[in-house]
């Protein structure tokens, strides 16, 4: 029998995975996007539903407890996607910085031409 904690963890993975899908199907989502939060989703699920194999596994791992493993898990996957993250945001930085130079040239070079053009 569930317990109420493992339904609402259920439900709102199911909700998340759903998301996940319709962003694909949006376009917003790629394919490497889709089968890693899927897969992601898919293993809280199994967590949740057989807890288990969360113990299974980390003792496989040399560690003690399963809510341990996915702590370590989680830790480990946050600063992977905050690196990843870290690497975005500083390419759209540079982006932006190049946009903002050629709009400046554009910008100075159009002027130079209206002021040649007066003289």
């Amino acid at each position: 029998m569930l317990s109420l904690i493992q339904i609402i963890l259920v439900f709102f993975l199911l909700f998340a995975l759903s998301r996940v899908i319709l962003r694909f199907r949006g376009g917003v989502v790629s394919l490497t996007g889709l089968l890693f939060w899927s897969g992601l989703f898919i293993v809280a699920i199994i967590a949740v539903l057989i807890p288990d194999i969360t113990s299974r596994v980390a003792k496989a791992a040399g560690i003690g407890r399963g809510a341990d493993a996915v702590i370590y898990a989680s830790i480990v996957l946050l600063f992977y996607l905050v690196f990843r993250l870290h690497i975005f945001l500083e390419d759209i930085k540079s982006d932006i910085t190049e946009i903002i130079r050629k709009l400046s040239l554009k910008d100075i070079i159009s002027r130079n031409d209206k002021k040649t053009s007066q003289d």
